[in-house]
C-alpha cells in the first residue's frame, strides 16, 4: 500500500515515466503542480524522477511492467492511496523496432499488441473507475497510425487501435466531463529511438522530409500532452494531434533535395 502524501493539486498517472516522453511529461506537469504516479518497468529511473521533483511535487512510484495484469489496478490504487484522487492519465509506455507483416511472428505480434493496445485499454478502464469527473486522458498514437509507415506491421495496427479507442472514449465519457485525446508523434529523438537516430543517413533523411527541418524531442511531445490535459483544452476531445514538424501533412522534401533531384534529371 502506498503511503498517503499531502498534496492539494491534481494528480496524473504516467506510464513509461522513467525516460523519454514520459519523464519529460512528468517534468512539464510538475510546473502546473500536478502530482505524479510514475509507472515503469525499472525502479531506478522512477526513483531518480522522484528525487528530481522532490522540491516541486510529490511522486508515487509504481515499478511494474504495464503488460502485467495487476499493473493498471496497482497504478490506480497508488493514486488513491497516496493522493486521494486521480485527474489525469497519460498512456505513454511503448517499445520500438517494429517489423513488416511478413517478418512478424505471433510472439512479436502479441508483444506489440499487449504493450501498445491492451495495456493502454486496461489502464483506461482502471483509471475511469476512480477518475474525477472533468478529468482528462492522453493516449499515445503514432504518425504510423495516420499514414503508411515502412516496417509498421503490428505497431501500426496497435496504434490504429489507439486512435479508435480514443474517439470511442471521447464520446462515451464526455458526459462525465472526461476528455480523451491522443498525440501522434513522428520518430522523435528519445532513448527508445536512439538506435535509429545514431545513423547519419536516418537523421538526414528525416530532417529532409520535415518542413520544420529539425528533429523532434520528448519535450515537444510533453508540451502537447500538458496542453491537452490542461483547462485551456477544456473543449477539445476525441482528437489526434500530430507531433511531427509537419512530416505527415505533405510529401515534403527539403529544397536542396529537390534541387539535387532536378540537377540529376
Amino acid at each position: 500500500m502506498t503511503q498517503a502524501i499531502e498534496h492539494k493539486g491534481r494528480v496524473a498517472i504516467i506510464t513509461g515515466a522513467g525516460t523519454g516522453i514520459g519523464r519529460a511529461t512528468a517534468l512539464a506537469l510538475a510546473r502546473d503542480n500536478v502530482a505524479i504516479v510514475a509507472v515503469g518497468r525499472r525502479a531506478e529511473p522512477l526513483e531518480q524522477l522522484r528525487a528530481d521533483l522532490a522540491d516541486k511535487v510529490p511522486v508515487a512510484v509504481v515499478a511494474a511492467d504495464v503488460t502485467h495484469d495487476d499493473a493498471p489496478k496497482r497504478a490506480a490504487q497508488a493514486a488513491i492511496d497516496a493522493f486521494g484522487r486521480l485527474d489525469y492519465l497519460v498512456n505513454n509506455a511503448g517499445m520500438g523496432k517494429p517489423h513488416p507483416v511478413d517478418e512478424t511472428t505471433d510472439e512479436i505480434l502479441d508483444l506489440f499488441l499487449n504493450v501498445h493496445l491492451r495495456a493502454p485499454f486496461r489502464f483506461c478502464r482502471e483509471a475511469l473507475a476512480v477518475m474525477q469527473d472533468g478529468g482528462a486522458i492522453v493516449n499515445m498514437a503514432s504518425s504510423f497510425a495516420m499514414i503508411g509507415g515502412m516496417r509498421g506491421g503490428a505497431y501500426s495496427a496497435a496504434k490504429g487501435g489507439i486512435v479508435a479507442l480514443t474517439k470511442h472514449m471521447a464520446a462515451q465519457y464526455g458526459p462525465r466531463g472526461i476528455r480523451t485525446n491522443a498525440i501522434a508523434p513522428g520518430v522523435l529523438e528519445t532513448e527508445m529511438t536512439a538506435y535509429a537516430w545514431n545513423a547519419h543517413v536516418f537523421r538526414r533523411m528525416n530532417m529532409d522530409m520535415t518542413p520544420l527541418n529539425r528533429t523532434g524531442t520528448g519535450e515537444d511531445a510533453a508540451e502537447a500532452i500538458r496542453f491537452l490535459l490542461s483547462d485551456e483544452a477544456q473543449f477539445i476531445t476525441g482528437q489526434v494531434l500530430a507531433i511531427d514538424g509537419g512530416w505527415t501533412t505533405t510529401k515534403y522534401l527539403a529544397p536542396h533535395v529537390v534541387a539535387a533531384g532536378s540537377d540529376e534529371g
